[in-house]
């Protein structure tokens, strides 16, 4: 048998790819016809199945201890946004009808649903603005 085939039989028997099957002794393994001869080929040595690699971990450990000193940690590194808008926007509504809930027996029910709508279209920029426009209008000492 051709040695291709002798290594494709048994890259196929001991379920590995062609290139982890090693010819040692080519003489030997021209002989073999049988699925039974490729086996007792590699239980003799004449045929090797090497291990698997794998990959090594040695650049990606370098440049963890560059960014561990801080390193590449420049404009040109950067992914995403520096802060989440949806997040940064909940945080602010949610303060801000907390601070609203505080004034609704103060606030007629008309003007109490105006400001939760304009509180939800951003008219308020925080806390301070609502209790501002709040004083302006005469709405609440």
């Amino acid at each position: 048998m051709e040695l291709n085939q002798v290594k494709e039989l048994a890259s196929r028997i001991y379920d590995v790819g062609v290139d982890r099957v090693k010819i040692v002794d080519p003489e030997k393994c021209r002989q073999a016809i049988t699925r039974e001869d490729v086996r007792d080929l590699v239980s003799s040595g004449a045929l090797k199945i090497l291990p698997i690699k794998g990959q090594s971990r040695a650049r990606a450990n370098k440049l963890k201890e560059k960014k561990k000193k801080g390193r590449r940690r420049g404009h040109g590194s950067r992914k995403g946004p520096r802060e989440n808008k949806k997040e940064k926007w909940i945080k602010k509504v949610r303060a801000l009808r907390r601070l609203l809930r505080e004034y609704k027996d103060q606030l007629p029910s008309q003007e109490y649903r105006k400001l939760y709508l304009r509180i939800r279209g951003g008219f308020f920029r925080d806390k301070s603005h609502l209790r501002l426009y709040l004083e302006e209008k005469k709405v609440v000492e």
